[in-house]
Formats: C-alpha cells, structure tokens, sequence
C-alpha cells in the first residue's frame, strides 16, 4: 500500500482538532453507529478543558488504496519539543489557517520548523464560512510569512483550499460545493511525496524514537518512522544514544501501527511507515533502535534551550498533608524524573539540600501543565516565582526575548503600548489596523517583562484583548524591570475566616479567600491597595452585647473574593512568595523564615 506522512499544524483553536475528526469520519475510519466523542484526538482530560493540544499525536486513514498517516501537532510553542521531534517523521504538512485571523505566532513557530526540514505546506483556508473571514488576506499573509521564514521557490509555490473543518468540506475554489474533504485527500496524495525510506527496504532496519509512552501491560514504548529495512514481533534490536553509545540489546515484543484513532498489533514494519515498539528498557526519545550490525546512530533533530525556570518545593505550610497522599520529595523527585525522559523540552536539577528542584522549561503554560497534572495525581507542591534563564555571550549576559502580537479594541491600543515599552522595556516592531475596530500590535519585549502581565492586559483591555507570544531570540541583558506594583494582606492567625472581618478588610485591598476558609500565619489572603504589604486579622469577629435594636446590626455583604488560576497564582507572586498547590486548595504565602531571621529582618525594616 503506498504511504503519506503528514504533520497538520495550526494556531490554537484556529480547528485542527476538529478538521482531524471529519478526517476520520469521511475515510471511514469509525463504524457508522460509532459513539465518537468531539476533537477525538484531544485524549487528555487537560487537552479537552482548555481546547488545546499539548501531546503530539498520530492517527492513520485510508483513501483510494492509500494509506495517509496524519500527526496532531501541538499548537502553542510552550510544548515545542513535541513538534520539533514529530516533524522528522512527515513528508509534508498541511497548514490550517483562520481565514479571519490569519497566521499568527504559533503558527509561524511550528512552520518555521518545517520549512527548515525541506517539508513542502499544503495551505487549508479554515473557517471560511464566518461573517468576518478574509481568505484573500490570510492567503497573502501566508505567502508573507513563507517569504521571512526563508522558504525556497519549491516551498513559496504551495497549493491552496478553502474549507470548514466543522462543516466537513474543503474545495479548490471559494464558491465550491462544499461537499465534503475529497479535495484535501486528492491533494495530499498528490502533492506530499511518497516516503523515500520506502527505496530502503532491503537494508538493515533503522528507527528514530521520537515520542515515547508506557502501557501498563507492555511497558515503555516508543513510535517513529522507520528509516530502513523491516522488522517482526520477536527479533532482536539494539539502542544507540545520539553520541553512538550502546545503550541495550532488546527483544521486540510487540510492533503496533496506527489505524484510525487506535493502534493494532501487526505482523512487520517496513521502512516509511510509522510505528511503535515494545521490549526496550532504557531506550529514550531521539535513540537509534536499529540491527545488532549498526553502530552509527540516525542525527537527531537539536531541541531549542529552556527559557525559564520554577522551583519545586515539598509543601511545608501547617495545612500540609491534608489533601494529597504524595508529599515527600523522594516522590516528587521520582515524578519529576519520570516527565523528563519523556519530555525532552524540560531540565530537572537537584538544590542543594535536596528538599527542591529546579524545573526548566519552555514557558509559564507548560510548567501550568505540569503543575496541574502533579495535583490531580495526589501531589502537595510549593512553587516558587518563574525566573528567566539567562546566558553568557562573549562576556555579555544575555536575556530571552518574545514575539508578542496583540489583537485589542482601538481605544485600549495607548495603554498597552505603553505597558509594554515602557516599565517592560518592550520595542514596538509593528502596528496596524486590524479591521473591525481592532489593532494589531507586534513587540519584542523581554521574558522577565511578561511574567505576570496577562491578568493586566486583560484589566487594561477590559477582557477584550487577545494576546499571543513566542520565543524570538536573545538579547543584551536590558536592566532592572519593575515586578508587581501591589503589596498583599497577610494573615497574622490561624483558624477560619470570619466573614465579619473579611468585610472590614475589603477597605483595605481586595479579597482572594471566602467566608469559612482556612487560613494560617504567614498565607497571603488579598492584594493590598498600597505597595506595602500589610498584616491582618481574617479572624476578628463581631464584639456581642446585649443591646438590639432596629438598624444598629448592618447586614454584612462582600465582594465576591478574586480566584486565581493556577497560571495567574504562579505568575502574580514575587520572589519572597509561594504558591501552595493541592489536589483542591491553590494557596499563596510568604516564605516561612526561622523566628531569629523574622526578628533580624524586622530590626532591619524599623
């Protein structure tokens, strides 16, 4: 059977999720009286709440004799490890773009990525059918940006569709049928060249891991692409590191390929095709798996450096051990270790005392990700402030950078140029009428200058912005940047919140507990309306007498309290605070010092 290998790659929510659904359905790949769930490839619980892929992921159809192998690639850049080894194993890639908004940053990372392997894009106009789509726009937006990626001649000269993923149609011409997705399968198999592996079939077998699982009944697997010869359930094959160091012999117990949304055991694998294996122990991500006569491994493709870095801690506040049953950090060390063989866009380091570790990754979202996963699993944490990796180039400390595009409301576009170019120390590269009463604003601001700013620009824009970021490169150290401008009202008892004494503090700053919570010295209850932060008494109830009368007891009405996401928790706090994370409380605290630094620090501030 001949074989395409495709990577699909899209902006977040521009529906590539959904256009791989009515994929599967038009081939056939489901039974007709098939219960399917909606974005069936979104298989993790996070995926399908947030609307986002975070695993790349394979699926296979059949069309006309053909098999078309078809790879869900993540689509923010916080989770671009997956997407630069997931690349390897295509020929093509179709690139899905919102006919109203156009390319926008994610996009241009992951096309940036295959337009540097020599893939050749398949360009699909999504959601057409809008009242505001621009395909012509988008289209020569598309060409632009293929141009400032460095695309060659081949690469510029790509075909194009317009389409509905949710309607489930795709045609040559604006005006089509739309009827259903013939036009992309006809394209595909014609435009995507077959493997070229499949001339190497008579060679001896060689295969790149590129993602890697566990199953409980066949322990570690990895999935590639087949680089040479064919393999059969029960030979035997060895792993060689990206140095060439032999790392085991194993025996292949089982070969699975993709089709449709499962994987099935099959008889051989054959150079081209994409498939999973089982047996091995120690072999990883970017390993060769190859015959016993092999000793040069297959070049693996280079991962981009962490950006930044967060601190996990074991949870050592009074409500400790309450919620979860992982808590000590023998345990989350193993958690950790355990998502760095898998992940290979994070770095796990040691502190000294080994009570924490260092976790460095791509971004606040992916480290969110992590985070969130630990807690439904049982884990207690304290996390510390993200902090910006920097680097030494020739003597100069170096900083990263970021691509922020910005889509918001005219009125709004002062203040948040301001913000960005001025304490944020952000350069304005481009703005421009966006249509529809909007402005699209492109800047390089500084890493260290966007942590914490989303819940700003969604105050400053009145909920009506949309903001979007990538790593864009690294800079000259720019200099001190203002954090947060607000203290926070701590609390000075243990117990629980009284409701009265909420309400009297609510002059004070505003609220992130309830009524009845618990509470301990030390946790951080509001945000002070002054830059200093303050202590207070969440406990103080209301003095009793014995005295009533009409209209002197005011009936006690609060503000609804601020609820922070796990993401805004970890982004608001500043570097002598933490964010106590269980599987039901997000809590935020000072650091706990011994009583002797508290006196001498306190001597220190009078």
């Amino acid at each position: 059977m001949d074989i395409r290998n495709i990577a699909i790659i899209a902006h977040v929510d521009h529906g590539k999720t959904t256009l791989v659904d009515e994929l599967l359905k038009q081939s056939g790949a489901f039974r007709e009286n098939q219960a399917v769930s909606e974005r069936a490839m979104d298989s993790n619980d996070i995926e399908r709440e947030r609307g986002i892929t975070i695993l790349a992921k394979a699926t296979s159809v059949e069309w006309n004799g053909t098999r078309i192998n078809i790879v869900d690639t993540p689509g923010h850049a916080d989770f671009g490890g997956e997407v630069e080894r997931i690349l390897s194993m295509v020929d093509g890639v179709v690139l899905l773009v919102d006919a109203a908004e156009g390319p926008m940053p994610q996009t241009k990372f992951v096309t940036s990525k295959a337009l540097a392997l020599g893939l050749r894009p398949i360009v699909v106009l999504n959601k057409v059918d809008k009242p505001d789509a621009e395909p012509d726009r988008a289209l020569d937006e598309c060409f632009d940006l293929f141009a400032n990626l460095g695309a060659d001649d081949n690469q510029l000269d790509f075909p194009h569709l317009y389409a509905s993923g949710r309607s489930g149609w795709a045609d040559t011409e604006l005006d089509g049928p739309r009827k259903d997705l013939q036009a992309l399968f006809e394209l595909v198999v014609a435009h995507v060249p077959e493997p070229t592996q499949v001339t190497q079939r008579d060679k001896p077998f060689r295969m790149l891991a590129t993602t890697l699982s566990a199953d409980p009944f066949l322990g570690r697997i990895l999935t590639g692409r087949v680089a040479s010869g064919s393999l059969k359930a029960g030979e035997t094959l060895k792993a060689l590191s990206r140095t060439g160091e032999k790392l085991e012999q194993f025996r292949v117990t089982k070969i699975m390929a993709f089709r449709g949304l499962a994987q099935q055991a099959i008889d051989v694998a054959e150079a081209g095709d994409i498939v999973t294996l089982a047996g091995m122990s120690k072999a990883t991500v970017a390993d060769t798996l190859c015959d016993p006569s092999i000793d040069v491994p297959l070049p693996a493709q280079p991962i981009d450096p962490p950006t930044i870095s967060v601190t996990f801690g074991i949870n050592d506040s009074p409500l400790a051990g309450r919620d979860g049953k992982k808590v000590q950090s023998r345990v989350i060390r193993e958690r950790l270790m355990k998502e760095a063989e898998s992940n290979v866009a994070i770095r796990i380091e040691d502190t000294p005392g080994g009570e924490a570790f260092i976790v460095s990754g791509r971004g606040e979202l992916q480290m969110g990700v992590l985070i969130e996963n630990m807690r439904r699993e049982g884990f207690e944490l304290s996390i510390s402030r993200p902090q910006v990796i920097f680097r030494e180039e020739n003597g100069t400390r170096m900083e990263p950078v970021e691509e922020v595009t910005i889509d918001v409301d005219d009125e709004y576009t002062g203040v948040v140029v301001e913000k960005l170019t001025g304490p944020r120390k952000g350069d304005l590269v481009e703005m421009k009428p966006a249509g529809a009463g909007k402005t699209r604003i492109v800047a390089h601001v500084p890493s260290r200058g966007l942590i914490g700013y989303h819940g700003e620009f969604l105050t400053d824009t009145r909920g009506s912005g949309v903001l979007n970021r990538i790593f864009h490169g690294w800079t000259a150290h720019k200099g001190p940047i203002q954090g947060r401008r607000q203290g926070v009202l701590i609390s000075m008892e243990n117990g629980d919140a009284v409701a009265y004494a909420l309400w009297n503090l609510e002059e004070r700053g505003k609220m992130f507990i309830t009524p009845q919570e618990k509470v301990y010295e030390g946790m951080i209850i509001g945000e002070h309306s002054r830059d200093n932060d303050l202590e207070v008494n969440p406990l103080k109830g209301k003095k009793l007498t014995n005295v009533r009368a009409s209209g002197s007891d005011e009936a006690v009405r609060l503000t609804p309290p601020t609820v922070l996401s796990l993401e805004q928790a970890i982004a608001y706090i500043d570097d002598d605070e933490l964010v106590e994370v269980t599987p039901n409380s997000i809590r935020l605290r000072k650091r706990f010092l011994d009583p002797h630094e508290r006196k001498r620090q306190a001597k220190a501030a009078s």
